[in-house]
């Protein structure tokens, strides 16, 4: 038995102690050298796509682009409001704000219609990604003046205002995250272990592996920009899969120590469990790591930055199970070894691990598949299929300013603001590239284009044209009273782009030109997302494959693994649209429905789920093909490595369940809606794929399950009767 995993748990088996120091130190380098290095984040040019995107870019060439911009709302804290004073408290903020060098400019007082509303708008220097960081400055400033005027009510909203809250939003629901989820996690080990040090073992690796991978990530950011998703999804998968593989060797090496009934050292359990479990962990976990990948086909800087968080938890998680487990199992062991002397020494009796056969509960849930494998099957498959069937109503958006929780206090003003200046809700920016020789030409088409504009009832206000130093590049500013997510907003942006511009700019020979804006970003990246579905997912079914057919070496296991991973996914994305796409559950999970489901859910969730499922699949099989090398007959091997593998796998999955529904209770929606079916997919997987679809498959495919090639009996498992001098028999 000489494979990677063997070694290298070999040696820290021999070693344990260098072993668990060197990950110690590994998890503090990684942490010094990420906090030194910082973290690069994503730049406004990193999101764009589609027809928007290119027409930002050519707005910043010409330096036309959008500025972030703050509202400060002034009104009178009860009754009408006395004009002067908040003319007086207008002139003060503006030239308070004036005289920071984060603000560009100041625009002039506007009053609302009902004369109960002063607005003065701030527009920001420097790019829209760094805009939050630039906030507090000025709410310090509209703090000063709102004291100076205690007679009045000041209230500051706008894009930076709004993430900056989203961001400390994110933060307390993080820490409200840990907080449930760390102490179920140690409540699910205590009851599949009984022991509060074999319960810390699987959530201290898993939290280590967490650090590493978040010093980690801020190295990587230099290669791939962290979007702000990176440090979430660290946390969801990384202690989802962390515990897993922990708990998949754990139980192995148990389940080995109880067969071997003392007779085996403690450095032989770990090399049994590493042939075995440490195989399973390394293949589950390269076909995570894979899967993942495919997300970089997206192009999209969001997935990019998902999947790095989730390559580099995922990797440093397989490291952690492979080298400081194994050093940390061998310390335990030794320690179990010494007391059972002791005891022995004092004629007191030994304690036993006892072997699991598989219990009478799994048995139980065992025996319809035993019994009735084709009714099993057809009535699982058709149950799922049922679930399947909301995701003919699935509806796509991406997810807008307007959806953020109105927890947050810039939220509220952000609605005060819409509804007493309609205006300011949403504004187009058409861009134009041309010839400096045809900016008049330029000109005179995007003032036609204003008249246009100016007869339709989408559109509102006096049109804002600009023009580049150089003439090239001329923008034109729309405004739309209607919010960002509303179909008149939509409706309004289809006119821009498929009559109003063709119709004037369209006849400009060599013109280049676009409209962006937050409306325009919202209809083009579920479009270029669309475009690039296909290719992500048809990658991720091939990985599949050749991954179940690397483990495996059967053909027939490879496409039953990428059908039942198709069928779970799209089961738990119906129960998704059933749950999120309605209103009847959002008093129930605390949300408000916009009536569609988050444009990066549905390829997040088959990207992850495909590598997640992996765990199952690999662990379950590997028992059974396991037991067929030992000349165990298909059927009866089927049954016996799926009850010895269930109570695993059902920890396993409870746990990760636990990890996912935390994130149910974030109030960011497409957060919420990621753990959710993160969530419902797990437990189908768990509970309905790998008990009752998996199992009546391959009964009725029996020996065709290994086509083209049936592992070849006579090879003979791990047994408790060997001695610790004999030689270890690689099972794979």
């Amino acid at each position: 038995m000489n494979s990677l995993t063997v070694r290298m748990a070999r040696w820290s088996a021999r070693h344990p102690w260098r072993a668990i120091v060197g990950w110690l130190v590994f998890v503090v380098l990684c942490l010094a050298i990420g906090g030194a290095v910082g973290l690069n984040s994503a730049k406004t040019a990193d999101y764009r796509v589609g027809e928007a995107g290119r027409a930002e870019a050519m707005a910043a060439e010409g330096q036309l682009e959008r500025r972030s911009t703050e509202q400060v709302l002034i009104s009178a804290r009860s009754g009408a409001l006395d004009r002067p004073a908040a003319e007086a408290a207008a002139k003060d903020l503006t030239g308070r704000m004036k005289a920071l060098p984060e603000v560009a400019g100041v625009a002039d007082p506007l009053l609302s219609d009902d004369r109960r509303i002063l607005l003065v708008q701030i527009t920001l220097q420097g790019e829209e990604r760094d805009a939050k960081d630039k906030v507090d400055a000025l709410v310090a400033q509209t703090e000063a003046v709102r004291k100076a005027h205690p007679g009045l009510l000041l209230q500051e909203t706008g894009s930076p205002s709004i993430s900056k809250g989203v961001e400390k939003q994110r933060g307390a629901d993080l820490a409200l995250s840990e907080k449930i989820t760390l102490p179920v996690t140690l409540l699910t080990l205590l009851v599949v272990f009984g022991s509060v040090t074999m319960a810390a073992v699987p959530l201290l690796l898993a939290l280590s592996s967490i650090a590493a991978a978040v010093g980690l990530s801020m190295v990587v950011s230099h290669l791939s920009p962290d979007a702000g998703v990176g440090t979430n999804v660290i946390l969801m998968i990384g202690l989802a899969v962390g515990v897993d593989y922990t708990l998949f060797y754990l139980k192995r090496e148990r389940e080995e120590r109880a067969r071997g009934g003392g007779k085996l050292s403690s450095e032989a359990l770990v090399e049994l469990a590493a042939a075995t479990s440490g195989r399973a962990v390394m293949v589950s976990g390269l076909a995570v790591v894979a899967s993942t990948a495919t997300l970089y086909l997206a192009s999209d800087v969001i997935f990019s930055s998902l999947a790095t968080g989730t390559l580099v938890v995922v990797l440093v998680a397989m490291a952690s199970s492979l080298t400081a487990l194994p050093a940390l199992l061998t310390v335990l062991g030794r320690r179990t070894e010494r007391r059972a002397r002791r005891r022995a020494e004092l004629g007191r009796p030994v304690r036993r691990i006892h072997s699991e056969s598989g219990g009478r509960v799994w048995t139980a849930l065992l025996r319809p598949a035993a019994r009735h494998p084709l009714v099993t099957l057809c009535v699982s498959v058709l149950a799922l299929l049922a679930l399947v069937v909301p995701l003919a109503g699935l509806h796509i958006t991406e997810m807008s300013r307007d959806t953020h929780s109105r927890d947050i206090p810039a939220m509220r003003v952000y609605d005060r603001l819409n509804e007493a200046f309609p205006a300011q809700r949403v504004t187009h920016q058409v861009v134009v590239r041309a010839d400096a020789p045809h900016a008049a030409e330029v000109t005179g088409a995007l003032r036609d284009l204003a008249e246009l504009t100016g007869a339709d009832p989408l559109f509102t206000g006096t049109p804002r044209l600009r023009t580049s130093a150089d003439h090239r590049i001329s923008t034109l500013e729309l405004n739309v009273p209607y919010l960002g997510d509303s179909d008149q907003a939509h409706a309004s942006l289809d006119h821009l782009r498929d009559d109003y511009l063709p119709a004037t700019l369209g006849r400009i020979d060599g013109a280049e030109y676009g409209v962006s804006g937050d409306v325009a970003r919202y209809a083009d990246y579920p479009a270029h997302q669309n475009g690039k579905l296909p290719l992500v997912l048809g990658a991720l079914l091939l990985v599949t494959f050749l991954m179940t057919l690397y483990a495996f070496r059967s053909v027939v296991l490879g496409l039953i693994g990428v059908v039942l991973n198709l069928l779970s996914a799209a089961a738990a994305l119906g129960v998704l649209v059933l749950v999120f796409q309605g209103t009847w559950a959002e008093g129930l999970l605390d949300f408000r429905s916009t009536g569609s489901i988050g444009s990066r859910v549905p390829l997040f969730l088959f990207v992850i789920l495909f590598g997640l499922s992996m765990d199952y699949q690999v662990f379950v099989v590997s028992r059974i093909r396991e037991a067929v090398l030992a000349g165990t007959p298909t059927r009866q091997a089927v049954l016996d490595g799926i009850r010895r593998s269930a109570s695993v796998v059902t920890s396993a999955a409870v746990v990760m369940t636990t990890v996912f529904v935390s994130f149910v209770f974030l109030h960011i929606i497409e957060m919420k809606q990621i753990g959710f079916v993160l969530a419902a997919a797990v437990l189908l997987d768990a509970f309905v794929v790998r008990i009752l679809i998996l199992p009546s498959a391959m009964l009725l495919l029996g020996e065709r399950s290994w086509w083209p090639v049936r592992p070849r009996g006579g090879t003979t498992a791990p047994r408790a009767h060997r001695t610790p001098d004999q030689p270890v028999v690689d099972v794979r």
